[in-house]
């Protein structure tokens, strides 16, 4: 341990010894008046500085190339670059192992650094010395690395039921600090400001269902954006159901309509008992709808249907009447009669267990 101890001391004294060295081979020379201004590739924000003013401040976006100028107005002059992790650049010999770091030497007073493909670990501050024969001369620059933003996180596709609480989250990097703003992607478009990362929904609505959209965004670049779907499940609701006029030896249908999350599944009855397609009876069920066709009417089939609607989550039912033309009864198109409760509940458990 007490040799690695002493070597490692050793190797520190033999670096700071070269750099003394060099910076006194450099520094040996008459004075020299120096321009320094920190530049960026075309389009960035930029300010110019010299050794009257303090530290200034430079912006480069992720990914980009950074020129910090330095230029003399002597080629004699001996110039080194430094961060706040050692030295870069002494002379023409470089101290770096970054790859990407480079002198940008387009004429012979310039002693500019190029940095390429910045990130947010180069971000601090950089400094240009030049030795003058009666002092040496030093300027600050601070390189700030902006990211665009990224959203890293966000809730995926949710299904609940209606009236319960809904928490989305959306998680987003970048610098500056996004502004994350959720939406809810319906014709409103509404927006819900100042939430942030978490969204939270008390006693969600089958309204409120549908796509979510997330967005981050600070002023590097464009926002970035992603989605995200809430289902809301509900029970069965009759949205029409008509009674209908039928003349003997023709055709005739009642149809009944239903919304529900999920789908509904249907059935139909005539008083009391079960109707299944046969002896001229035809049922057509889609998502949300259900007909009851008679192909060839007959007196025997005038009279009472119910059209039972049914999910996991509950089962409503609409009456609905078969009758001759002419008849009173029609008049109002709809008529609604009275369901036995063990007819609904026997139709709930008979559409859940596929009987």
């Amino acid at each position: 341990m007490r040799t690695y101890w002493l070597h490692s001391v050793w190797v520190l004294g033999f670096f700071l010894s070269l750099f003394s060295l060099q910076v006194l081979a450099f520094w040996n020379q008459p004075p020299a008046e120096v321009n320094l201004s920190p530049i960026t590739i075309p389009g960035l924000p930029v300010r110019s500085v010299d050794f009257n003013r303090g530290t200034d401040n430079i912006t480069v976006r992720q990914g980009d190339t950074a020129i910090l100028r330095c230029v003399v107005e002597d080629k004699n002059s001996k110039v080194a670059w430094l961060n706040r992790s050692g030295i870069i650049f002494a002379g023409h010999d470089k101290w770096s192992l970054d790859p990407r770091v480079e002198l940008e030497k387009r004429h012979a007073l310039e002693y500019s650094l190029r940095i390429q493909k910045v990130d947010v670990y180069d971000e601090g501050s950089y400094t240009c010395s030049v030795q003058t024969q009666h002092e040496p001369k030093t300027s600050q620059v601070y390189l700030i690395v902006q990211v665009p933003p990224k959203i890293s996180n966000i809730s995926s596709d949710v299904t609940v039921n209606e009236g319960s609480n809904v928490t989305l989250v959306c998680m987003a990097n970048g610098r500056p600090e996004p502004v994350i703003t959720w939406r809810h992607l319906t014709p409103l478009g509404r927006e819900f400001e100042g939430e942030e990362e978490y969204l939270e929904i008390l006693g969600i609505t089958r309204e409120q269902s549908g796509k979510y959209e997330c967005k981050a965004a600070n002023e590097v670049s464009s926002a970035d954006v992603k989605q995200v779907k809430v289902t809301v499940n509900y029970p069965p609701t009759i949205t029409e159901s008509k009674s209908n006029e039928a003349t003997t030896g023709r055709q005739a249908s009642l149809k009944c309509e239903a919304s529900a999350v999920p789908a509904p599944d249907f059935e139909w009855y005539r008083d009391d008992t079960r109707i299944n397609s046969a002896n001229g009876l035809e049922i057509k069920s889609t998502e949300g709808q259900s007909s009851l066709t008679v192909t060839n009417v007959t007196e025997e089939h005038y009279g009472n249907y119910t059209c039972v609607a049914a999910n996991k989550l509950g089962v409503t039912n609409a009456s609905l009447v078969l009758f001759r033309p002419g008849s009173v009864r029609g008049i109002n198109g709809s008529i609604s009669l009275a369901v036995p409760l063990w007819l609904l509940a026997a139709s709930l458990f008979c559409l859940l267990s596929k009987c």
